[in-house]
């Protein structure tokens, strides 16, 4: 269909570079579907009748639907398959379903993402179409009692999360913190307590997110005491700051882990105990030890700071002499995995990619409805999340291969005789 090109660059259903957009999403979304369905028909191309008539085949199309992407409103009607194949066990008829556009999907994940974006930025449920509006080019097919239903799906969503069995879950590697986003929680000094893990086969996942006091052992001791109760093992090692509430909940929950003390978070205490003139010789210091080759490189780079800063500022030397195991734990584990144990990045960087230290004007509703659109970010996040360097290692770990300076210890044996 032909739309009318105004002076300004608009058509009649909106600007054209936006209709362009979205005739690609339409036409790259139908190869897609054609594509998967001819790829399923050839697979079972072999399976045929008593009669040798074919048991799957192509039977035209589905009704057109509507369906929401980040491109806007794209019509599709997907390619329908006719199945005669029946499940040997059930004596069920199984029937095609796409990968790629589900019979139920009327959005793409993309708007799951977006929604919940603009509930932490203050929008109301009637504010959600028209900002949505103007983000798709289009009506988006969404009303305020549609948005109302998700949020409170959202919320039982999370509900659901806390609950799940962790029986399966075997985290090798544990990351903690505190986050302070800027949405309202239901206590003043409340944050989200957040533990994230490395399973065996090296994927990362997010454990649980629940509000708390990041100072208080008592409210890590019963995030950790729950994830114990339903199922969760002792991790090899834990990845957090210095509270002291957490290593002190861990002790109690989780005897057997192995702490290790972020880098950043200790570099950042101990710098804003020094005077301005001294920290940028404070900084490059302290970098030589965490960055150090091996144990006995880092142990030196511990000495050489003590004797540059400790007679004028014992304070902040004594931020690393007195923690500098748990600062130096890392060196046990897989050289390869180092870059993954040295700091809590890993939540660092996912609650600045979804953008949760903004400023909520107008509030996000809730704390409860808040604290489920933060979970629905992370848990959007997550999908995109990358596993540790060197996945391999980590069943080595969880099973007590011995490493010594990034190197597995049998190895090194074998190269010293």
């Amino acid at each position: 269909m032909l739309s009318v090109v105004n002076e300004d660059g608009a058509t009649e259903t909106g600007s054209l570079i936006d209709e362009i957009v979205r005739e690609g999403a339409r036409r790259m979304l139908a190869a897609a579907l054609e594509a998967e369905v001819d790829q399923y028909i050839a697979e079972l191309a072999g399976q045929r009748d008593e009669a040798g008539r074919r048991l799957v085949v192509r039977n035209g199309r589905h009704r057109p639907r509507t369906v929401t992407t980040a491109a806007g409103l794209v019509k599709v009607a997907a390619p329908r398959v006719n199945g005669r194949r029946v499940d040997d066990a059930s004596g069920e008829r199984m029937r095609f379903s796409s990968k790629i556009l589900a019979p139920w999907c009327r959005r793409s994940p993309k708007i799951s993402e977006v929604l919940p974006l603009l509930y932490l930025h203050g929008l109301s449920s009637g504010d959600f179409v028209p900002a949505l509006e103007q983000f798709l080019g289009g009506a988006a097919g969404l009303s305020s009692a549609t948005v109302t239903r998700l949020t409170k799906q959202w919320a039982e969503d999370h509900a659901a999360f806390q609950r799940r069995d962790l029986t399966e879950s075997d985290y090798v590697y544990v990351w903690a913190d505190g986050v302070h986003p800027k949405i309202r929680l239901s206590q003043t000094h409340s944050c989200l307590l957040v533990l994230m893990g490395v399973r065996v086969d090296g994927t990362k996942e997010l454990i649980a997110i629940a509000e708390g006091l990041r100072e208080s052992t008592e409210s890590w001791s019963d995030l950790l005491r729950d994830c114990r109760r339903r199922g969760m093992r002792d991790p090899m090692l834990v990845v957090g700051d210095g509270a002291m509430g957490l290593w002190r909940a861990l002790a109690e929950v989780f005897p057997a882990a192995r702490h290790q003390r972020c880098w950043v978070h200790r570099t950042r205490n101990v710098v804003n105990a020094l005077p301005k003139s001294a920290q940028p010789g404070a900084k490059k210091a302290l970098q030589e030890i965490c960055n150090a080759e091996d144990r006995a490189h880092a142990e030196k780079a511990v000495t050489a700071f003590e004797k540059a800063y400790g007679a004028k500022w014992p304070k902040a030397v004594k931020k690393i002499t007195g923690e500098a195991g748990e600062l130096l734990a890392f060196y046990d584990f897989p050289a390869e995995h180092w870059i993954h144990l040295r700091t809590t990045n890993p939540i660092e960087s996912t609650f600045s990619t979804v953008k949760l230290r903004t400023k909520v004007t107008r509030g996000a509703g809730s704390p409860a409805a808040a604290l489920a659109m933060v979970f629905k970010l992370v848990e959007s996040a997550q999908a995109r999340w990358r596993a540790v360097t060197a996945p391999h290692l980590v069943a080595l770990v969880r099973n007590g291969a011995r490493f010594e300076n990034g190197h597995l210890a049998e190895q090194d044996e074998t190269r010293a005789a």
